[in-house]
């Protein structure tokens, strides 16, 4: 008894493929926009965010900008934190401006951290002008960030002043590193398409509202100063 051994060459040619996974559905953009990422838990959401993403469509000359509800600060607790889910319809509810889309990009990528989410954003969308967009508070701590050094080089960014850390975040380890990238805010304009990646300090409006206090059941005696 004999056996066909001989298969057809196509078929010794084919390799077992698999189909890339879907990639999750962005809010509307286009190649030349420029766009704002405000990252954050938003636990809760609240008028600060709001007021930060208004002016920075304002001076940035910005056409959207994306809130990136996480599904968790990798340098916080977050056994106490509400479902990505439910902070994202708050946060909905928040901002009520047809500009700003409020996303779960991070739980649908599978990132924990800020630079993994940027650098797959510009992967996929290399001709959208991204900006990120971060509190002066955020900005002292920065130099805690897993890979803030790259997330700098990697797309420029728009720092908003907050009461009590306008000097804390101006000595920060991270502003004194990056002095020699920053662009004074008459330039604000121009920060989103510079081919080497800079930052602005906003100074102006501040806000005292913090989702912190507003979990602990405080409230400020003014919003703003």
């Amino acid at each position: 008894m004999t056996f066909n051994l001989l298969v057809p060459i196509e078929k010794l040619r084919m390799k077992r493929t698999h189909s890339p996974a879907p990639a999750p559905p962005l809010p509307p953009h286009a190649p030349g926009m420029r766009i704002g990422l405000l990252g954050g838990s938003f636990n809760p959401p609240h008028a600060a965010h709001r007021m930060i993403s208004l002016i920075a469509m304002k001076r940035l000359g910005l056409d959207r900008v994306w809130w990136l509800v996480t599904p968790g600060n990798p340098l916080k607790d977050n056994a106490a934190l509400p479902t990505s889910s439910e902070r994202k319809a708050l946060a909905e509810k928040v901002a009520d401006h047809p500009k700003i889309h409020v996303t779960l990009i991070e739980d649908a990528i599978g990132t924990r951290y800020t630079y993994d989410t940027l650098a797959w954003l510009k992967r996929r969308n290399p001709a959208v002008h991204f900006v990120w967009l971060m509190g002066a508070d955020n900005l002292t701590g920065f130099h805690r960030w897993a890979r803030w050094q790259d997330i700098a080089k990697l797309m420029p960014i728009a720092v908003f002043d907050r009461p009590g850390s306008t000097l804390a975040s101006a000595r920060s380890p991270s502003a004194l590193a990056l002095s020699a990238s920053r662009l004074p805010e008459h330039r604000a304009r121009v920060l989103a398409l510079k081919r080497k990646p800079g930052w602005i300090f906003f100074h102006g409006r501040r806000s005292r509202l913090s989702s912190t206090l507003l979990r602990h059941g405080h409230k400020p005696s003014s919003n703003q100063d």
